[in-house]
């Protein structure tokens, strides 16, 4: 897959990762925005319930209040007054007291009062006869009323009730008696409806009278100081059961705004600026029609973490598959890098084991075609080079197939340390002399420093020997002029530390990280004079984990290398 492919591929999973959580921030907001708008509803309508309450118990305590102050209103509007009781059948009337008949006409002329003959005189001058006060005994109620206000009917009533008496204690006449009934009957009627006109009129302006208190007092209350008109326990009390009504169990701070725009906490209260300007009011008391407007005003310190709350699980959900999704964008981006990394390196690794290859191929080919020459018979010196030739390309053929092999074999972990006791001394000593000539013939040197009391350790003599091997082949392949190394070792707490310095061309933090990796070769530009596969490091490192130590290296660019092993004199 070329670079081209590979960016096109990261800025399209960029873009389509980058839309998605955009989006679903967008959502998230948009959910957060519809949870507060219904939450503020809820509570606004929690304190317009309120309002109401208080204003319904305000009036009825008016009310109440009135009544409790004049009894003729408890009597007007609890207790009505009950008018004589009277059935009529047929005109046959049944009176719902004692007869009073028993004594018909004992009195000539009934006797009136001065108080009535006044009122009579106030209307059409003073009587002539006793006719001109009795028509007004038998007068409808609807004619009464119009003619007489109700304390004058009040006294009217009072003559007919004389009256009455009057005809009922005419005893002379059977026929008389009769007559005194039938008028008695028939003035009682026409006296018990005049009354219950004459009560209902009183009482209905009782009533009136009534409402007229309540409504001045109700007038009244509006330009009373708002703190005078309630119960601050009471109030809160009742914002918390309307808000529990509502699914709102939340800490909240109250507080009232009056009409000079003045604001007093109902309980504890953290700021009551931010109390005044932030929070939720409802107006207090709605109905009055007089005076300053009131408001009840409500916080929730705790209100983002409620809204969040109540989208913990979809918003919790959203971020782990955004998560999820874009560790796996990551993943697929590195394995994508490294795969392309693999590549390069095993092509780079093909085309050097290529050039390694062909190049003792191609000397052997040349000694073999020298030595059938038939000139080149009779040489025998000459033979013998050409075929000291071939032994050694042959032998590094081999070594480099050896290799590769091992390579695979290190990559399987197909291997097994045959563990003996030997003498790290003795085994560095021999490494050193096999690389001695070379560094030598270069204008180099290899000195040593050991500092151990106990030179046994227990390893694998073959493995280690190899590992000696390949850093003492780095340390003088990667110096430009003559060769320094120093071999050095130090032995602590059962623990032998093996220390390789060069002062070749060093490599920088990248190059550091990278120069374990299979088939990685530190880059030196278009010159490939420095021969191998990149696999000497990696053998290296297997090798030293597999004896349970471990490999550090520190560098420098242009200032060389020190390779530190740290390795158990025991397995």
């Amino acid at each position: 897959m070329s670079k081209a492919s590979i960016k096109i591929i990261v800025f399209l999973m960029s873009l389509a990762s980058l839309g998605l959580i955009a989006f679903q921030f967008y959502w998230v907001g948009n959910v957060l925005k519809i949870n507060e708008e219904r939450f503020e509803q809820n509570v606004f309508q929690a304190l317009a319930s309120t309002s109401e309450r208080l204003e319904k118990s305000e009036t009825s305590d008016i009310l109440l209040s009135s009544l409790a102050r004049d009894t003729l209103f408890q009597k007007a509007l609890l207790e009505p007054i009950e008018p004589i009781q009277v059935q009529v059948r047929h005109r046959q009337v049944a009176i719902n007291r004692p007869s009073m008949v028993d004594s018909l006409f004992e009195l000539n002329i009934p006797q009136i009062s001065s108080t009535f003959k006044k009122l009579i005189a106030s209307k059409e001058g003073e009587p002539k006869s006793f006719s001109q006060i009795e028509k007004y005994f038998y007068m409808s109620p609807s004619v009464a009323s119009t003619l007489f206000t109700p304390d004058e009917l009040a006294i009217l009533l009072q003559e007919k009730e004389r009256y009455l008496e009057f005809l009922s204690k005419q005893d002379n006449y059977i026929s008389k008696r009769q007559y005194a009934h039938n008028r008695q009957n028939y003035i009682i009627e026409e006296f018990n409806v005049s009354r219950n006109v004459a009560e209902s009129i009183v009482q209905a302006n009782m009533k009136i009278e009534l409402v007229e208190v309540v409504i001045h007092q109700l007038l009244s209350q509006g330009n009373q100081n708002i703190l005078n008109r309630i119960d601050t326990a009471r109030v809160r009390r009742e914002v918390r059961d309307q808000l529990v009504n509502r699914n709102i169990d939340q800490p909240f701070e109250l507080g009232i705004i009056n009409g000079q725009d003045n604001i007093f906490g109902i309980g504890e209260v953290t700021d009551l600026d931010f109390l005044k300007t932030k929070g939720i009011r409802a107006e207090l008391f709605p109905s009055d029609l007089l005076g300053l407007e009131n408001f009840l005003v409500i916080h929730f310190p705790d209100k983002e973490n409620y809204l969040m709350q109540q989208v913990f699980l979809p918003l919790s959900s959203s971020l782990l598959f955004m998560a999820i999704i874009i560790i796996c964008f990551i993943y697929a981006i590195r394995v994508i890098i490294r795969q392309k990394k693999i590549s390069e390196v095993k092509n780079d690794f093909i085309n050097n084991m290529t050039h390694e290859f062909k190049t003792p191929i191609s000397t052997v080919s040349l000694a073999i075609e020298a030595l059938q020459d038939p000139d080149l018979f009779d040489q025998t010196s000459i033979r013998h080079r050409y075929l000291g030739i071939i032994k050694d390309e042959n032998s590094r053929l081999g070594k480099q197939v050896e290799q590769v092999l091992q390579a695979a074999t290190l990559d399987k972990k197909d291997f097994k340390l045959e563990i003996e006791t030997i003498n790290l001394i003795d085994a560095v000593e021999e490494a050193k002399r096999h690389f001695e000539l070379l560094v030598e013939k270069r204008g180099g040197l290899i000195s040593t420093d050991y500092q151990v009391k106990n030179e046994e350790i227990a390893a694998d003599p073959f493995h280690l020997n190899n590992i000696i091997n390949n850093l003492l082949d780095n340390a003088n392949k990667y110096s430009k002029d003559a060769p320094r190394i120093i071999i050095s070792i130090r032995e602590s707490r059962g623990q032998f530390t093996l220390t390789i310095q060069d002062a070749g061309i060093g490599m920088n933090k990248e190059v550091q990280k990278k120069i374990f990796d299979k088939f990685y070769r530190v880059p030196t530009g278009n010159i490939h004079d420095v021969k191998g596969f990149g696999l000497g490091l990696s053998y290296v490192k297997t090798m030293v984990e597999a004896h349970h130590g471990n490999i550090m290296v520190e560098s420098e660019p242009g200032q060389g290398s020190i390779f530190t092993i740290n390795l158990p004199s025991k397995q």
